[in-house]
């Protein structure tokens, strides 16, 4: 797992730093047989960028992390023009991440970030907050008063916010990092707060895939925040409810609601909120109060007719009826 993990740390790297060497310097370059970097004319660029990226990743595979420390110093003494100290805090933070310290790490990060915000390895600063982001939300977990460990979802959270309103939610990965959010928050039944992140989503993006899912998402948190018949239904039916959310899905994204079944979906909600009815109606009915009781049993056998709750209803008004007759 470290070696996947130093693997993916270094050949990320130095990817970033091979890149911007060929970017700024006048002349390209390539690995020689002894490992030393040598000008070429620009002619084959792109193979020799990958021989220096095998090169680089051939070391972390083999455990020389040494070596590893020592080819980004020799490029860093080799390619003076992109060595600085935005370089320097990014390779701190990124040795932090590579020892699995990544509460530290992000610490490194967010100075970077919020000191060197022109940096062209901001994009990747943020891209690593995001993999340690991600890490938190699938239950990694991190250190309190350095003898306990909790699991790390709030950290995840507040991570992939601030990479958020870093980035903006019109940029991919700040996108990205909102979806995550949502998606993890639902996964752990925070339906309200899912919802909340789901509608933030919608804002920034109304139309295309992103919009589609997040309008479902809407939908989805609504209808799963509904805790029962004992509870208010506000969550089921209104302006902005699983109904609405689903109707509006059904309409703008017809084949998909057919391939998800949203219309089972919205019989579904039509039955939960006919049995809500009847419920007051049975509270009615314990409380003495027939009338009332009978005012929503009718009401339900009224609006909806087919529904398992206006079956329970119709039996339960026959049977007022007949103790009615034979208390007569």
């Amino acid at each position: 797992m470290f070696r996947y993990r130093m693997g993916f740390v270094m050949v990320s790297t130095a990817i970033l730093l091979l890149s911007a060497s060929l970017m700024f310097s006048a002349e390209t370059w390539r690995l020689g047989q002894q490992g030393e970097l040598k000008a070429v004319s620009a002619e084959g660029e792109d193979k020799y960028l990958l021989v220096a990226v095998a090169q680089i990743k051939k070391l972390v595979n083999t455990g020389q992390t040494e070596a590893v420390g020592e080819a980004l110093d020799k490029l860093k003494k080799d390619f003076p023009e992109i060595a600085g100290p935005d370089l320097d805090a990014f390779i701190k933070a990124e040795m932090l991440f590579s020892k699995g310290k990544f509460t530290k790490a992000v610490r490194g990060y967010d100075k970077f970030l919020e000191e060197y915000s022109e940096s062209a390895l901001f994009e990747a600063a943020l891209d690593r907050q995001f993999a340690i982001a991600t890490a938190f939300l699938a239950g990694r977990k991190r250190p309190i008063l350095k003898v306990f460990k909790i699991k790390g979802y709030a950290t995840g959270v507040k991570i992939m916010e601030k990479i958020s309103d870093r980035a903006g939610l019109d940029a991919p990965i700040g996108v990205k990092a909102a979806i995550a959010v949502a998606e993890n928050y639902e996964k752990r039944e925070k339906f309200h707060e899912a919802y909340l992140k789901w509608e933030d989503i919608v804002f920034q993006w109304e139309t295309g895939e992103i919009g589609r899912d997040a309008l479902l998402g809407e939908a989805r948190c609504k209808h799963a925040a509904y805790r029962g018949p004992k509870y208010d239904a506000s969550n089921l039916t209104g302006p902005f409810s699983a109904k609405n959310y689903y109707e509006n899905f059904k309409l703008r994204y017809p084949e998909d609601a057919e391939e998800l079944e949203v219309d089972k979906i919205l019989e579904q909600i039509e039955q939960q909120l006919a049995y809500k009815q009847f419920s007051i109606g049975e509270y009615y009915q314990k409380m003495g109060n027939k009338l009332s009781a009978n005012l929503y049993y009718d009401m339900v056998i009224r609006e909806w007719p087919d529904s398992k709750a206006a079956e329970m209803a119709k039996k339960t008004m026959n049977e007022n009826l007949d103790s009615e007759k034979i208390k007569k």
